[in-house]
C-alpha cells in the first residue's frame, strides 16, 4: 500500500513540496500549516491528495498540522503588512550604511520567527552591521539573502515581450537551462534584445520547442550536405522544418530550389540515403 501524500507550494510559481495529511480532509485550494526547516509555515494545497509509492518519497514525511483557520488567515495578512514595512526600514537602513546592493523584497515566516531580505549585488556585500541594525529594531532573527538576476524577476515579475506575464513568476517553478544553441536551431535573431528577458539573460521559453526543432532536424539533412535531387547533384543551403522541406544549390545550373524531404536522397560518399518521414509527425504545418 502506498503513502497517501497532499503537494503544498508555499509561493506563487514556487516548488511543491510534498506532506503527510495525518488523516486529515483536504482539497486542492486549502490553505494548511505545515512545519518546515524555516519553522511554521502557510500553504496552499495544490496537489492531491494522492497515493504515491513509498520508494519515491524520502521518508518520513512531515505532517500537516491542521487547515488553515480565519486566525491564520489574519495572521497571514497582519504578516504581509510588516513585510512591506520591513522593506522600507531596509531601504533606509542600506541606503545609511551606503552598501552597493538593491532590495528585492522581504519575507516573514509565519511564526515571524525570521525575517529574511531578498537583494542583489554585484559582489559579495558584509553586511554583519546592517543584520545588526535591522535585529535591534525587529527584534527577532535576520536573515539577508543573495539571489541572481533570474530569481529577482520571479521575485518582482512583470510581463514579457510577448505581452504576457513572465512565465518564472506566475507558473514556471524551477529555472532551466538554455543556451544560444537554441535560438540558432531555431533561426531566431541572435540579437541579445530579441532573444533576452527582463533579467538580462536567455528567455526561458526558448526550451519549450527546442526538442521538437531537434527532432526536426535529425529528419533533414544538414546545411552543406549534398543530395541528389530530382533535377541533378545539389548541395543543401538551408531548412526549413516547417514545411519538412530543404533548398538545395544545383551543381550545374547554381539555381537553388526547394524540394521536400521525401523527394532527395543524402549523398555521404558512396552510399546514398533516403530521408523518410518521421512516423507519427504530422506533414502540414500546425500553429
Amino acid at each position: 500500500m502506498g503513502l497517501i501524500v497532499v503537494g503544498v507550494r508555499f509561493k506563487r510559481a514556487g516548488k511543491v513540496y510534498f506532506f503527510d495529511p495525518d488523516g486529515q480532509e483536504l482539497n486542492q485550494g486549502d490553505g494548511v500549516i505545515v512545519e518546515t526547516a524555516r519553522g511554521i509555515e502557510y500553504g496552499q494545497v495544490v496537489a492531491g491528495p494522492l497515493e504515491v509509492e513509498e520508494d519515491e518519497m524520502v521518508t518520513p514525511l512531515k505532517k500537516v498540522i491542521r487547515k488553515a483557520s480565519v486566525a491564520d488567515i489574519q495572521q497571514l495578512s497582519a504578516n504581509r503588512e510588516k513585510e512591506n514595512k520591513a522593506f522600507q526600514v531596509g531601504l533606509e537602513k542600506i541606503a545609511a550604511h551606503k552598501l552597493p546592493m538593491k532590495l528585492v523584497g522581504v519575507e516573514q515566516t509565519f511564526d515571524g520567527n525570521k525575517i529574511i531580505f531578498y537583494f542583489t549585488a554585484d559582489g559579495r556585500i558584509d553586511f554583519r552591521e546592517l543584520v545588526k541594525d535591522l535585529a535591534s529594531i525587529f527584534r527577532t532573527r535576520i536573515e539577508l539573502r543573495q539571489i541572481g538576476v533570474r530569481d529577482e524577476a520571479k521575485m518582482v515579475g512583470g510581463l514579457g515581450c510577448c505581452g504576457r506575464e513572465l512565465c518564472c513568476s506566475a507558473w514556471l517553478s524551477d529555472f532551466v537551462s538554455v543556451s544560444i544553441r537554441m535560438a540558432k536551431d531555431q533561426n531566431l535573431s541572435l540579437n541579445p534584445a530579441k532573444i533576452s528577458g527582463i533579467c538580462g539573460r536567455l528567455m526561458c521559453c526558448l526550451k519549450y520547442e527546442n526538442e521538437c526543432y531537434e527532432h526536426a532536424k535529425e529528419e533533414l539533412p544538414d546545411i552543406g550536405s549534398w543530395v541528389i535531387t530530382p533535377d541533378g547533384e545539389g548541395r543543401v543551403t538551408g531548412v526549413n522544418i516547417f514545411k519538412k522541406g530543404v533548398n538545395v544549390e544545383l551543381k550545374e545550373s547554381k539555381i537553388v530550389k526547394e524540394y521536400q524531404k521525401g523527394d532527395v536522397i543524402l549523398k555521404k560518399g558512396t552510399v546514398r540515403e533516403k530521408i523518410i518521414d518521421c512516423p507519427g509527425q504530422p506533414d502540414e504545418e500546425s500553429e
